[in-house]
């Protein structure tokens, strides 16, 4: 089993920074690909963001060339540098965690940490 703890969520105003953070524990042997997904009010969950084990990004559209996600793979912690934020960033970010072993893939998420853009 993975635990997924994320921090760096907070309110900032549009045209600001924020930086996500999150760390996995647990049986974090054969993880392979960490991501970024968020939630916005009244929505369903869409993808923002993902890394592989080999370094390999995949952005959303909308947050392409102004999100930047990265991985400390001695640490098991995966981040997402958000930089010139709009409003319609405004949701619950959730970390995901894939792991592959004997070749099923089990998913793991984090909490989730709200993430607020003003005008």
């Amino acid at each position: 089993q993975v635990q997924l703890v994320e921090s760096g969520g907070g309110l900032v105003q549009a045209g600001g920074s924020l930086r996500l953070s999150c760390a996995a524990s647990g049986s974090i042997f054969s993880i392979s690909t960490m991501g970024w997904y968020r939630q916005p009010p009244g929505t369903q969950r869409e993808l923002v963001a993902t890394i592989n084990s080999f370094g390999r990004t995949k952005y959303a559209d909308s947050v392409k060339g102004r999100f930047t996600i990265s991985r400390d793979t001695a640490k098991n912690t995966v981040y997402l540098q958000m930089n010139s934020l709009k409003p319609e960033d405004t949701a619950v970010y959730y970390c995901k965690v894939d792991k592959v072993v004997a070749g099923d893939r089990y998913d793991y998420w984090g909490q989730g940490t709200q993430v607020t853009v003003s005008s």
